[in-house]
């Protein structure tokens, strides 16, 4: 470049009028999920495509007009757009959910909070599996046609982009956005942008709201790097989980607080909130405020917002909740909300520092995890919230994961499937019997589809590796070596992937724990493998990043060489590469750390095998037919022990079922061979896993357990000018300050033998403390001994029957149990009231 000042103009192509409506297919998501809207701009100049990061809408300002008059006059690329074109409109003429009997009133609608979004690669606004979980979420949101917002951060620099160096070093590389090349757009009101402000200490702070467009469903953004606001804070918003503690509150606060407001100024008023993790989790206390402004007390005003909110916890271990000192929380909190004593609802029940999920809990009704395990392990982690309550019966229960088959289904499939199982078969996942006719699907023709994904996979991986090694000054022959079992050509190698976030839990170097047994399984020339490594580790997590250097090394030892790789820049478009491409997925975390996981889901409906540890999904979704299980080893083992006993499972599956499997073919074991039970099983996995790890389900769940009953529970709560939350605040408070002094003894003498058909009468007399007799359940649990697995147990009621001196009231029930044999029973007492949202959220509760 010769000397001088260096200008840019930067000059847009004028789109054709037959392809006007380009412009409309590339600001609205449903390209995410819809390939052939992405052929359609990957046809106008493939290398372009790839160089903006598959973001039409950057294509679209970069590309050559030339290129558009030629594709303008195109019969083939026309009829191909107008193919798309009627997909879209037909997809946006779909009636909506609330017309459906019993769905949701015209005016409710549900608002998800998330502080990331992963939709797709060309909005880069979210890190990992949150983000693509939140992304499916709204996908589905907009396949239903739910009334329905998500509202999430802009982020200047998303989550970084990954290289690796010759030794394994990881080096994180962050890029501003340009927001004029994403798919969002400034959200006007009376022809301004949508600005809002957020009180800080010393300073108010603007935020630009902007929105994106899912399908149906709007996304809304809020951004901080405006002109209006100073250098500092302009930074608020600049990075995905960046900065200290100190930017961490600030842009949780940003998006609760200034979430709320957004959606006021925009003039969506939300009947159900979804907190997705707690980093929203000021949104409560944007909206106590707001309630206590109209003039409600705080309990009441509390009461009234948590009967119309929903939380959802990702997170397995204490350590993972966000958390801030009164240091630095208290300020920002007097800055939003005044004197208001707000700090109280975010200090754990044990004490310590502002807790975001204590928050979420104490202002939310509805509350999951999202696996039946990791239901579990959060009712037991949360369980001093409901101190009294056994952990299986306080309110946090899970709604296991899923994954938008749209966007994580290999194309491939979609003729084959709509052949045999029918036309329309995406709109009857759930039908009885559907997934059957899988089994029909001739074995040679299943083999080919899952051979045409994986060779595109490695055309993927040869390409991204090439890249990698010619940076790193590698050598041509060195690459040869490198690649030579991943070729598409021949994609007849066993395979096994493993792409998710570098966590340590996650144990990317179990398969190393001995190497010996590697090597008997990666030398065997008449059986070759090849694993496959993909992902990030966060750029503060040095032991995550140590796990990259130490697969690259052991892949570089002359032994392993081209049968381990690592595939740097992990992203969306990588990730549906491998799942869908490798022969079996692998994933193996530390039990019970794995809340859900979703890539074995998006593997498994490729007709991939998983073989993971029996944790977060695969707990529930492992049939013993479709797929591997590694059995968790015992909790009292040291993680050292621990490691060895998994991994030597691990070894085994790997030698003595999954390799001779693989290979046990018909036709001589040649190029077109296949192994007919290896195709079984796969089958079985497709089949078993579509239905039930499908988005749809998932939604659905939320919308029956969640998002009805928290619209139906907050219309309830607020009729009469919130007669009904002030009721419930008032009852509260006076039957906490009653409890202690509650008391309950047995009358009757208890009875060891009757005859079945016989009745026994239970009498319990109760110290009410001023409660009425109607304030407390008394409640007698039956059940078998030994106890059954999973425990059942029956209910039956303990009535109110009369007075008693001394202050207490007796209740009675005259017990004739259905049951016979040795039977255990129990009797306790907990306070009711007809409008709880949970019968035992108040945490009380006294047994006999």
């Amino acid at each position: 470049m010769g000397p001088g000042t260096r200008y840019t103009l930067e000059v847009f192509p004028r789109i054709p009028r037959r392809l006007a409506r380009l412009g409309e297919l590339a600001s609205n998501l449903w390209y995410s999920w819809d390939r052939p809207t992405r052929a359609i701009f990957a046809k106008l100049h493939p290398s372009l495509w790839d160089a903006v990061g598959h973001s039409p809408k950057a294509m679209l300002k970069r590309i050559d007009e030339q290129r558009l008059l030629d594709a303008a006059a195109d019969p083939a690329f026309h009829d191909s757009l107008t193919r798309v074109l009627a997909a879209f409109d037909a997809y946006h003429a779909e009636p909506p959910f609330r017309e459906s009997a019993g769905g949701f009133r015209p005016d409710d609608l549900v608002a998800y909070f998330c502080a990331e979004f992963g939709v797709h690669e060309s909005l880069p606004t979210y890190s990992g599996g949150l983000g693509i979980l939140a992304g499916d979420h709204c996908k589905a949101a907009s396949d239903f046609q739910l009334p329905f917002v998500g509202v999430g951060l802009l982020y200047r620099q998303g989550y970084f982009t990954q290289t690796v160096d010759a030794d394994g070093r990881q080096r994180a590389e962050y890029t501003d956005a340009d927001f004029d090349d994403l798919p969002i757009e400034p959200l006007s009101k009376d022809g301004a942008e949508l600005r809002i402000e957020v009180p800080f200490p010393a300073r108010k702070i603007a935020v630009k709201v902007w929105q994106a467009r899912i399908g149906h469903v709007r996304l809304l953004f809020l951004d901080t790097d405006i002109p209006e606001n100073s250098e500092r804070d302009r930074h608020i918003t600049h990075r995905l989980y960046g900065g200290d503690r100190t930017t961490r509150v600030e842009q949780e606060l940003i998006l609760g607080v200034g979430g709320v407001r957004a959606l006021a100024a925009a003039g969506l008023r939300p009947t159900a909130w979804h907190i997705n993790e707690g980093h929203a989790a000021f949104l409560i206390l944007e909206r106590v405020h707001e309630a206590m402004a109209a003039g409600m007390n705080a309990d009441a005003a509390l009461e009234a917002v948590a009967a119309s909110t929903v939380f959802t916890t990702h997170t397995p271990v204490p350590a993972g909740h966000d958390q801030f000192s009164e240091a630095v929380v208290a300020p920002y909190l007097k800055s939003c909300f005044g004197d208001t004593n707000f700090f109280a609802l975010g200090r754990p029940p044990g004490g310590g520092d502002f807790n975001m999920t204590a928050l979420a809990i104490r202002g939310s009704r509805f509350h999951n995890g999202v696996s039946r395990i990791h239901g579990g392990v959060s009712a037991r982690l949360l369980k001093d919230f409901w101190p009294q309550v056994p952990p299986e019966e306080n309110p946090v229960g899970y709604v296991t994961n899923g994954v938008h088959v749209n966007t994580f289904l290999a194309p491939e499939w979609i003729d084959v499937l709509e052949r045999f199982l029918g036309v329309g078969w995406m709109h009857r996942l759930g039908y009885p019997g559907i997934w059957e006719k899988i089994r029909d699907i001739p074995d040679h023709i299943f083999w080919s589809v899952r051979q045409d994904i994986k060779a595109r996979m490695l055309h993927m991986v040869r390409h991204r590796v090439a890249v990698q090694h010619a940076r790193n000054h590698g050598s041509e022959s060195h690459l040869e070596r490198l690649l030579r079992f991943a070729d598409p050509a021949k994609p007849n190698v066993l395979t096994i992937g493993f792409g998710r976030r570098f966590a340590t839990y996650k144990r990317a170097t179990l398969l190393f724990n001995n190497l010996d047994l590697l090597r008997r399984i990666l030398n065997d020339p008449e059986r070759p493998a090849l694993f496959l490594f993909a992902g990030k580790a966060h750029p503060a997590d040095e032991p995550g990043q140590e796990l990259i250097r130490t697969i690259v090394h052991i892949a570089r030892q002359e032994e392993f060489e081209g049968k381990i790789l690592f595939i740097e820049g992990y992203d969306l478009h990588i990730a549906r590469r491998l799942v869908s491409g490798v022969d079996v997925w692998l994933n193996n975390p530390v039990y019970p750390l794995e809340a859900s996981g979703t890539s074995g889901m998006k593997a498994g409906m490729n007709g991939v095998i998983n073989l993971s540890i029996l944790d977060g999904w695969w707990g529930e979704g492992y049939d013993g037919e479709n797929g591997w299980a590694i059995k968790p080893a015992s909790p009292e083992l040291d993680p050292h022990r621990r490691d060895h006993e998994e991994a030597r499972t691990l070894y085994e599956i790997l030698l003595h079922q999954v390799v001779p499997l693989y290979y046990r073919r018909t036709n001589g074991g040649g190029a077109s061979s296949f192994s007919p039970e290896w195709i079984r099983m796969a089958k079985r996995s497709m089949a078993s896993l579509l239905p039930l790890y499908d988005a749809s389900r998932m939604l659905g769940e939320y919308v029956s357990n969640f998002y009805l009953p928290a619209s139906r529970q907050g219309h309830r709560y607020a009729e009469g000018g919130f007669e009904g939350a002030r009721a419930v605040a008032a009852w509260k408070s006076r039957v906490r300050a009653a409890w202690p002094g509650v008391q309950a003894r047995r009358l009757d003498p208890p009875r060891a033998r009757i005859a079945f058909g016989e009745s026994i009468p239970v009498e319990v007399a109760v110290k009410l403390n001023g409660l009425a007799p109607q304030d407390v359940c008394v409640e007698l649990l039956l059940s078998r001994e030994p106890q059954e697995d999973p425990p059942v147990r029956h209910s039956h009621e303990l009535l109110p029957a009369e007075a008693l001196p001394g202050g207490e009231h007796k209740y009675m029930l005259e017990l004739k149990p259905g049951l016979s044999g040795r039977l255990d029973y129990r009797i306790r007492l907990y306070p009711r009231q007809e409008l709880l949202t949970h019968p035992l959220e108040l945490g009380l509760m006294i047994w006999v």
